[in-house]
This record gives structure tokens, sequence and C-alpha cells, in this order.
């Protein structure tokens, strides 16, 4: 098999792991916030089971949690959802993981905002929702993007762990190569396109944590 074939067939298993990557994103970051919100809920019950929550998808590896999620409908329920649910478990696994840790990301940059900031807010008529979304929150996200930068390139190597579920992203189409032409090469293509795909996020990140400066 020549190198360009190798390329092709990688290529189409790049644009499946950049999937997992961008509905990881699209869900985990608004449902890490809302987790946030209920770390820090003055409810001691709602901040316990959210804490659970939290130390589980943190203390567990997100293969088991893949594999939790695909098969306990068949384990739990007897219910044999078909093929098609393979993607949507992995998104699901991917998600409610990477939401557990922005949540912390969140909860640290909300909690080093200065009380004065909302006192000063209070005084102008802004209602908490505006305060926390028009004043807060903006300069939360600068606070912690260099935190989510870092998760999100750790996404990007994750993403090869849709493997376990039989997903044909590029880490598995690398190893079926490998496999059949037994070459080392497929590999070595697959982590060009890796670090490739990191360097681009990191950059959009970089380029992001650049617009906010003004809130320093």
């Amino acid at each position: 098999m020549s190198f360009q074939v190798i390329i092709q067939q990688l290529c189409g298993g790049l644009a499946k792991s950049i999937g997992i990557f961008a509905l990881t994103l699209l869900f985990s970051l608004p449902l890490g916030l809302l987790v946030s919100f209920g770390r820090m809920n003055r409810n001691k019950i709602v901040r316990g089971i959210v804490w659970i929550y939290i130390s589980v998808m943190r203390g567990t590896p997100l293969m088991l949690q893949l594999l939790a999620v695909y098969f306990g409908p068949y384990y739990i329920g007897g219910l044999k959802l078909g093929t098609m649910w393979r993607f949507t478990a992995i998104i699901i696994a991917f998600s409610v993981n990477y939401a557990a840790y922005f949540a912390e990301i969140y909860r640290s940059g909300i909690e080093s905002m200065p009380p004065g900031q909302y006192e000063a807010a209070r005084i102008l008529g802004y209602s908490k929702t505006s305060t926390f979304f028009r004043i807060i929150f903006p300069q939360v996200v600068k606070r912690i993007l260099p935190s989510v930068t870092n998760e999100v390139i750790t996404l990007v190597k994750d993403t090869s762990l849709a493997f376990s579920l039989a997903y044909a992203e590029m880490f598995t189409i690398a190893k079926q190569i490998a496999a059949k032409e037994t070459s080392f090469m497929p590999f070595l293509a697959a982590a060009a396109f890796y670090y490739i795909f990191n360097a681009v996020v990191a950059f959009g990140m970089e380029r992001i944590e650049k617009r906010l400066d003004y809130y320093t």
C-alpha cells in the first residue's frame, strides 16, 4: 500500500476524530458550567451529588466510562440499541467526562473573582444573572483559558480511545493498516496528523486568549 493511500484512509478517520472532538466540546463546555453551579450550590445535597459525579468521572478511566455507556443499556435494561448507538455512546461518555473537568476549571475561575465586583454591580442595578454573564463570566473565561486549552489539547489525543468501541476513527484505521501491512508507517502518519491537529487547536486557543487581553 502506497503512502498516498495510507494518508487518504487516515483522512477519513481524521474526519471522524474531528467529529468526536467538536461534539464533545459543544456539549461538555456548557454542561461543565451547569455542573460548576451545582458544585457551588448552597444546598449540601446538591453539592454532594455533584461532588460524587465529578469524583467518579475524574477517578475512573475514560475507556471504562465508554464501555459502561455503550454496554450499560443492554446489561441493565436488556436494550439492544443497534450500531448507531456506538457513536452516540462515544459522545455521551466523552461529554460527561470532560464536563467534570471543565466544571472544576469554571469553579476555580468563578471563585477567584473579587466579591466587590458583585457588590458594585448590585449597586448599579444589575440582576444576579446580568452580573454573572455580562461582568463576571467574560473575566472568568480569560482566567481559565490556559487550563481549558490544556484540556482541549488532551481531548484531541483522547479521541483515539474511541477504538475501544470499534469506532473507526483515525487511530483505529492506523492500527488496521499497520496490522495488514506489517508496517509502523501508519502510526507515524497518524502521529503527524495528531500533532498538526493539536498545533491548529493550540494556535486557535492562543488567538482567542490574545483577543481577551483587554480584560487584564
